[in-house]
């Protein structure tokens, strides 16, 4: 790394540990971010198993399961899961759910990943020794009534509890109940900052197609729970039209229409049986994620310019989409027109993340317009000058930065550059360089500049 370049990034880290949204973010989330690592997208792999029991062995046959289970496969596959493991009839015996569950899922899904498992077949409830109902599933060689041969929910809860998934939603194409947690929670998105924030929250939700003894109703020879998922997955169950899909949006959609539709003969139930993240299904646009509505009075407008300045911000701190950040500044300043902190946040990313020069070189003049107390406005400014190749301005804009704060460590080095190298002040150079060591710099261009200076004046030790 050149001394130029590790002198902004210096400058960059300097700016984000002075801002207040730091003090939102621990180091103790960086430390876990770093031992985890973070995906490039919303999930490192996204993981689906299908299972689709008609032919039982000795269970009454179950018409159209596998066709119900073979479209849920190919509705998932269209979300981008690139795992997705069919189990239909033979397939899905005791055994091989027993394998799937405690030892195949758990060593093969990661923590950074998403599950969806579906199941159409048999169910059945029984109670426990406190007299509790809980729900159970019928594999392929079980009959109804053995709950011995089932994947019962305890066992489901068990599966939830060691699998690392960090979202798992489980779709049961089954009339039963029995998870004993607390009511479902509303749509987790609502009032939260991003959706990033609930992507690092883990998950552990499930939709049934409906509640104890009820029938499942069927239309043209398909599951009405199946055709409601599949319109919902398409995108109807987007509630709030932000292009963002969360499994907490489907059920409230399947809730709904299978209600109205079976003319309230079947009631989906959706339960947060883990933690209060939220399984996305589908990504949309980041920065068409809103808190509501559009703000109107100017107060309303100042906080959502502040708060789509902060997502930014972290946006830029975590390493994520440049883009997306640039985005959301942008939204800021549609927002406050006068928000100066933003513009100096721009005029950096347009210097160094996303180079333009033009637009730097506005966002810096507006910076200093609007934000004349930071020295960041006059210092970013400064180095915008410098890359265009006006090396008096940057001079000037970097002492201005100086005025407002004759402690800033990084400008005296990118001073000391500049002499140097452009404005050929080799005196000027060593005093800028003096000056940063002075304030506890340690870089080797100004250690070996200073030195240089010394040697060439004898009687200075």
């Amino acid at each position: 790394m050149s001394p130029r370049f590790a002198s902004r990034v210096r400058f960059f880290v300097r700016s984000l540990c002075s801002c207040l949204l730091l003090a939102s973010v621990t180091s103790s989330t960086f430390s876990a971010w770093a031992q985890m690592g973070k995906p490039e997208g919303l999930y490192y792999k996204s993981w689906a198993v299908v299972i689709g029991i008609e032919n039982y062995v000795v269970a009454p046959k179950l018409p159209g399961a596998r066709e119900d289970a073979k479209a849920m496969a190919q509705a998932l596959r269209g979300l981008g899961f690139e795992e997705v493991v069919e189990l239909y009839d033979g397939e899905a015996s005791f055994r091989r759910l027993q394998q799937l569950l405690s030892d195949f899922l758990p060593r093969k899904v990661g923590r950074q990943d998403r599950l969806v498992i579906y199941f159409a077949g048999h169910a059945g409830m029984a109670r426990d020794q406190s007299g509790s109902e809980a729900g159970y599933l019928v594999p392929w060689d079980a009959q109804p009534n053995n709950v011995s041969k089932a994947v019962t929910f305890d066992q489901l809860k068990e599966f939830s509890r060691r699998t690392a998934s960090k979202h798992t939603l489980l779709l049961l194409d089954v009339a039963v109940r029995g998870w004993e947690v607390s009511a479902a929670q509303p749509l987790s998105l609502e009032g939260r900052i991003t959706p990033e924030d609930d992507q690092e929250k883990r998950a552990v939700q499930v939709l049934t197609a409906g509640d104890k003894g009820e029938t499942a109703v069927r239309t043209q020879d398909r599951s009405l729970f199946v055709q409601v998922l599949a319109a919902g997955l398409a995108g109807a169950a987007d509630l709030d039209k932000n292009g963002w899909l969360m499994a907490s949006e489907l059920g409230h959609y399947a809730i709904q229409q299978i209600q109205e539709q079976s003319k309230g003969a079947q009631h989906p139930l959706f339960t947060q049986l883990e933690g209060d993240g939220d399984t996305i299904l589908i990504e949309g646009r980041k920065a068409a994620f809103r808190l509501g509505g559009e703000p109107q009075s100017p107060a309303e407008r100042k906080q959502a310019a502040k708060l789509q300045y902060e997502q930014a911000f972290a946006l830029l701190q975590t390493g994520k989409s440049a883009d997306e950040a640039l985005d959301r500044l942008n939204r800021a300043l549609e927002y406050d027109p006068e928000y100066g902190d933003a513009y100096v946040l721009k005029s950096y990313v347009r210097l160094e993340v996303l180079p333009d020069l033009n637009e730097a070189l506005s966002a810096g003049t507006l910076a200093v317009q609007h934000a004349p107390k930071n020295p960041d406005s006059h210092y970013t400014l400064g180095l915008i000058y410098e890359k265009r190749g006006q090396y008096q301005e940057a001079e000037q804009a970097m002492l201005n930065a100086l005025a407002v704060n004759p402690a800033y460590m990084d400008v005296y080095f990118s001073l000391g550059v500049l002499y140097e190298d452009e404005l050929k002040n080799d005196q000027k150079a060593i005093e800028a360089f003096q000056r940063y060591l002075e304030l506890g710099g340690n870089h080797v261009r100004a250690r070996e500049a200073v030195a240089r200076g010394n040697r060439s004046q004898p009687g200075k030790p």
